[in-house]
């Protein structure tokens, strides 16, 4: 048996023990809260958070519904990204108590976006079915553009769910009540992670193909065969 913690078993993707413990911490975190806000009556928050642990806990309980399989590392980095930013965020109001934290975390889904921009473009580009080619140069262009869109379709969401919901996602910021300078400062922080993420994409990709090296995007590929089966 493989000694890997991302092995396949039976057709589907086993979490990594970082990955299970984590899931572990979170829900029982989540847990007492959920409680807690039920003692207080704070029932849109008590909704909010017991949506999210089923969230976080459905692709490591059900792997076989998931639509593709997502390895463990990339799953750890958004179960911690989905608590920051829905839980400590918004249940606790991290987004209040700390001016920067909604900065933090769109610089951070700025790299994340760009890394999976990368993975995507880098697996057609060495799929041998697909009669294409593409510079280094144009994978970093693609993974920024598709990090900044994405960033983009949020802010959307998030206005029209103020709009259409009454929801304050679009916060006041730096004396601004309208949430325009919110918008725009997380655009530009949205747009700095995925400039970040595309140069040191590039520049890693570039030297690896020069030097004819192995490089960490072909062994990710290889140790999860099946999360790009469908490419």
């Amino acid at each position: 048996m493989s000694d890997d913690p991302t092995a396949l078993s039976g057709g589907t993707l086993l979490p990594s023990r970082l990955h299970a413990w984590l899931l572990i911490a979170l829900e029982l975190i989540m847990g007492a809260e959920a409680v807690l806000l039920v003692l207080s009556a704070r029932w849109m928050h008590v909704f909010a958070t017991v949506l999210l642990m089923a969230l976080i806990a459905f692709p490591a309980l059900f792997p076989r519904r998931m639509p593709i399989q997502v390895p463990s590392e990339i799953q750890v980095f958004v179960v911690v990204f989905l608590f920051a930013t829905l839980f400590l965020g918004e249940v606790q109001d991290f987004y209040i108590r700390f001016w920067w934290w909604d900065l933090v975390l769109h610089t951070s889904s700025g790299v994340l976006l760009g890394l999976v921009g990368f993975l995507v473009v880098y697996v057609l580009n060495e799929n041998e079915m697909v009669d294409v080619s593409m510079r280094p140069s144009f994978l970093a262009l693609f993974a920024f553009s598709f990090s900044v869109s994405l960033g983009a379709v949020w802010e959307i969401f998030e206005f029209a769910m103020d709009q259409l919901a009454g929801t304050n996602m679009q916060k006041a910021m730096l004396g601004d009540p309208s949430g325009l300078t919110d918008t725009m400062w997380d655009l530009i922080v949205d747009t700095l992670g995925a400039l970040v993420m595309a140069l040191a994409g590039w520049r890693y990709m570039r030297r690896a193909r020069h030097d004819r090296t192995d490089h960490w995007l072909r062994r990710f590929v290889d140790r999860h065969p099946h999360m790009f089966s469908r490419f």
